[in-house]
């Protein structure tokens, strides 16, 4: 496939090239992604976002970050994958199950009576705290207000709280969002030896007990405009420092989410936007 059909969308400006691969499917995703997500030579994004057949759910969801790496999960990807089955007439149903490498996420799309998405919710499943799952190499059993030394001077150390949405989050709590040194905390700690597998980075300011301002550095990204796990664990980490109750705005780049974490069920809940930018045939750039 040289020839690439693909629908820029965005959730809250985390921005992904979707490739509808129900019949056929591109071969060196890891290639294609840094191709195609290159925002001066290639369309330009986030990653890129392929829609599967799927046996266990109705559709499956792959994700590609910029950088080619494969990501587990993505909030904003997910709902984005929704409206696009819904808007293309490829389900005439507003509950959704969607197969990730995380597992089978259940979404429901909020409709007018014109059947225009207005928002979508994603059962986002239960935040894991224990280190294993995220995972952290630590012999401690949870990390929640860890000191992390950092060796970037703007922050030598950092008070961390890692969690995992299906993907790993460390989550720092700070006074002001506005004098964070973004990058370079951020890709220090990605890297960090304490994550084998990286990690995303999220720095959140704490408003209310309802509301919360979030910046992100994204595993395999960079800095993007939104993150919707990274909303989620934020928000699980303000609930388990005790800095914020379930059910909690949070402000991005791009916009707002709302998080919702069941105290009953341990679910925690994403609801937001999804939009279609623009759709378009990309050339593969000829490969030897």
């Amino acid at each position: 496939m040289d020839h690439i059909r693909f629908t820029k969308m965005q959730g809250i400006g985390n921005d992904y090239i979707y490739i509808d691969c129900l019949q056929s499917c591109p071969d060196d995703l890891a290639s294609l992604s840094r191709e195609m997500s290159d925002r001066h030579f290639g369309v330009g994004g986030d990653g890129i976002i392929l829609i599967l057949p799927s046996e266990i759910a109705d559709f499956k969801m792959r994700i590609f970050n910029a950088d080619g790496s494969e990501a587990r999960m993505c909030g904003n990807g997910a709902r984005c994958v929704a409206k696009y089955v819904y808007d293309n007439k490829l389900i005439n149903n507003n509950n959704i199950t969607l197969e990730t490498l995380s597992g089978v996420k259940h979404l429901l799309l909020n409709t007018d009576a014109s059947g225009n998405v207005l928002s979508i919710t994603v059962d986002m499943g239960v935040p894991s705290f224990v280190a294993s799952d995220i995972p952290v190499k630590m012999s401690t059993d949870r990390i929640i207000d860890f000191s992390l030394e950092t060796g970037v001077k703007s922050m030598p150390v950092a008070k961390i709280t890692a969690v995992s949405i299906g993907n790993p989050h460390t989550v720092i709590f700070v006074d002001s969002i506005v004098y964070v040194d973004l990058c370079n905390l951020g890709g220090a700690i990605e890297h960090n030896a304490l994550f084998p597998d990286r990690t995303n980075v999220e720095f959140v300011q704490i408003n209310s007990r309802n509301d919360i301002t979030m910046k992100v550095w994204e595993r395999g990204s960079g800095v993007t405009m939104a993150c919707g796990t990274g909303a989620c664990a934020s928000v699980a980490a303000a609930v388990v420092n005790g800095l914020t109750d379930r059910n909690v705005t949070v402000h991005l780049d791009g916009g707002d989410l709302i998080i919702d974490w069941n105290g009953n069920t341990g679910h925690i809940h994403l609801t937001g936007p999804a939009e279609t930018v623009f759709t378009g045939v990309y050339n593969r750039r000829s490969r030897m």
